[in-house]
C-alpha cells in the first residue's frame, strides 16, 4: 500500500467460510479525492485462520467494499458497489458477478441488482439466503451521522430486490444523545445457538456529534427475523443498545499489554505500521536484546516509507511514555513519540540536532492541515549521552 493517501488502503474485509476453508475479500483504495476513485478488490484463502493466507487473487476494480457470497447450489458470487465518476456522483448501483473458483477468476455478466431507490451513498453490501429469498444488506447515508444499515430482498440472486418496508434496520441518525453513533456498514452472524447478530461500525463522539477520537469501532446489536421474513432489531427499535446480554458462558477478555520491554524476537501484535510491513531492514529486535532498534527513513508526511510503530487508541484518557538512546548529527535526524492522525495531523515530541547550540535539544512540532508550528516556549537542552 505505499503511495496510498491517507484514509485509503484496505477497506471492509469481508470474512466467510465455506466447506473447510476460509474467504476474505477486501479493498485497496489506492486514490479516492477528485472524480475519478482508484479501487481494486482482492480474495485471499486460507485453510487455518491463523496460519498462512494465499497470495492475493485479483477480482476487480470497479468499486469498494466487495464481498464473497457463497450460494445454496455451490455457486460463489462477488457483490460490491460501482463507482460511477458521471454527474457528480458516487454510487452507480450495487453490482453482482460470479466468481470461478477453479480459475480464480470473475466470469459470467455482471448484474446491476440494486439502484438506491433514492437513497445516496449505497456501499457495504452484503448477500444472505434464507428461507427462499435473497437478502442484500448495504449500508448507506455515508459514514457520518447520517449513517445506517438498510435490507432489500429477492427470490432470485440477480433480483428484482424489494427494499425492507422499515429501513433502515439500524442507525442513530436523529438520536444526537445516544452513546454509539455513525452506527451502520453490517454484517449478519447465526450464532451456534441459532441466535442472529448484526456486527456493525459506529463512533462513540466526546461531545454530541463531536469528534470521535477512537475512530471507527465494532459493535454488535442482537437482530431477528419477524413473521413476515424481515430483519429486525431484538429491542424493537432501529437504535442499537449500548448493553445487553448474550446467552452462554461469559468468556473472559484478553487484557492488554500495558508496557512492553521489547525483549522478544518479534514484535507484540500491538504495534502497526503504516502502509508497509514490519521488516527487518528498519525495525530489529535482535540486533540489539531488550531494545528496539529503529533505522531512520522518511518523515511523518510521507505516503511510503515511514519508519513507524504505533498503537491504536483505545480510550478516551491515555497516558504514553518511550525510552530512548538516540544521537542525531543533524536536524534533519529525529526519533521520539508522537500522537498521530495522519500525515497532515500529529504532534510530534522528538529529539534532534540544533547545529547552532551544538547540542541535541528535545522540540515538539504541532501539525495542524500541514502547518506546522512549536508549540512548546523553548527547546530543551539533553545531555550528551544518548539517553533520555
Amino acid at each position: 500500500m505505499a503511495g496510498n493517501p491517507d484514509s485509503c488502503g484496505v477497506w471492509a474485509p469481508c470474512l466467510t467460510y465455506d466447506k473447510g476453508a476460509f474467504y476474505l475479500v477486501y479493498s485497496n483504495v489506492r486514490s479516492f479525492d477528485g472524480v475519478w476513485k482508484d479501487v481494486h478488490n482482492y480474495l485471499v484463502t486460507t485453510q487455518d485462520i491463523t496460519g498462512e493466507w494465499s497470495d492475493p487473487i485479483y477480482l476487480n476494480s470497479s468499486g469498494f467494499d466487495p464481498s464473497l457470497f457463497h450460494a445454496p447450489d455451490g455457486r460463489k458470487w462477488v457483490v460490491n458497489m460501482l463507482a460511477d465518476h458521471r454527474d457528480k456522483r458516487l454510487f452507480g448501483g450495487i453490482v453482482l458477478q460470479e466468481f470461478d473458483p477453479d480459475t480464480g477468476k470473475m466470469t459470467g455478466p455482471v448484474h446491476m441488482i440494486f439502484e438506491g431507490e433514492g437513497i445516496k451513498n449505497v456501499e457495504g453490501p452484503h448477500l444472505y439466503y434464507r428461507n427462499g429469498y435473497y437478502y442484500l444488506l448495504m449500508a448507506a447515508g455515508g459514514t457520518e451521522y447520517d449513517h445506517c444499515a438498510i435490507l432489500a430482498r429477492s427470490r432470485d440472486i440477480t433480483g428484482p430486490y424489494e427494499a425492507h418496508p422499515g429501513n433502515p434496520v439500524l442507525t442513530t441518525k436523529g438520536h444526537p444523545d445516544w452513546p454509539l453513533q455513525k452506527a451502520g456498514h453490517g454484517d449478519l452472524v447465526e450464532a451456534p445457538d441459532g441466535h442472529w447478530y448484526i456486527a456493525f461500525l459506529c463512533g462513540r463522539p466526546l461531545s454530541t456529534l463531536g469528534r470521535c477520537t477512537l475512530g471507527r469501532e465494532s459493535s454488535l446489536a442482537p437482530v431477528e427475523w419477524g413473521d413476515d421474513g424481515w430483519l429486525y432489531l431484538t429491542n424493537g427499535k432501529q437504535v442499537p443498545d449500548p448493553i445487553f446480554s448474550i446467552p452462554g458462558e461469559e468468556v473472559p477478555c484478553p487484557q492488554p499489554v500495558e508496557r512492553h520491554n521489547f525483549d522478544t524476537t518479534e514484535l507484540p501484535e500491538d504495534f502497526q505500521s503504516l502502509r508497509v510491513p514490519v521488516t527487518s531492514d528498519w525495525a530489529n529486535l535482535e540486533e540489539r536484546p531488550g531494545f528496539l532498534r529503529l533505522y531512520g527513513r522518511e518523515s511523518l508526511s510521507s505516503f511510503h516509507y515511514q519508519s513507524l510503530l504505533a498503537r491504536r487508541l483505545q480510550h478516551f484518557d491515555a497516558t504514553a511514555a518511550t525510552a530512548l538512546e538516540f544521537l542525531p548529527t543533524t536536524f534533519q535526524q529525529m526519533a521520539g513519540l508522537v500522537a498521530y492522525y495522519n500525515t497532515g495531523h500529529f504532534y510530534y515530541l522528538h529529539i534532534t540536532w540544533d547545529e547552532h547550540r551544538q547540542k541535541r535539544i528535545l522540540d515538539l512540532i504541532a501539525c495542524d492541515h500541514y502547518a506546522m508550528s512549536h508549540p512548546m516556549s523553548q527547546c530543551i537542552d539533553l545531555q550528551v549521552d544518548g539517553r533520555v
